[in-house]
């Protein structure tokens, strides 16, 4: 049998690698996606290698779901139409009754 050679098991370690250890940018993709989307059992494993890894993502990722939520608690907030419109005419009933 014959032993693969160097750029042989260069290559090879390199798809390897490619396949394991994520880049920020595409972390920081799959970070997004899990916020709003399931990951895949491929996508959770790569994601949580290159957390172990880097700080820096393992912030990214405590920042966004911190933003999202606060933007979600927004969202609540935010009155609907058929309120605001009860709103501006109580506003312009009593604006009516005091310059009376």
């Amino acid at each position: 049998m014959r032993v693969p050679g160097f750029r042989t098991r260069f290559i090879l370690l390199k798809k390897l690698m490619h396949i394991l250890f994520l880049s920020c940018l595409k972390a920081t993709e799959l970070i997004e996606k899990k916020i709003r989307f399931k990951l895949s059992i491929d996508e959770k494993l790569q994601l949580k290698m290159h957390k172990s890894m880097c700080d820096a993502c393992t912030r990214y990722e405590k920042h966004s779901i911190l933003i999202e939520k606060g933007i979600s608690s927004l969202e609540e907030d935010v009155p609907d139409k058929m309120e605001v419109e009860f709103l501006k005419k109580l506003i312009i009933k009593k604006l009516e009754n005091t310059s009376g």
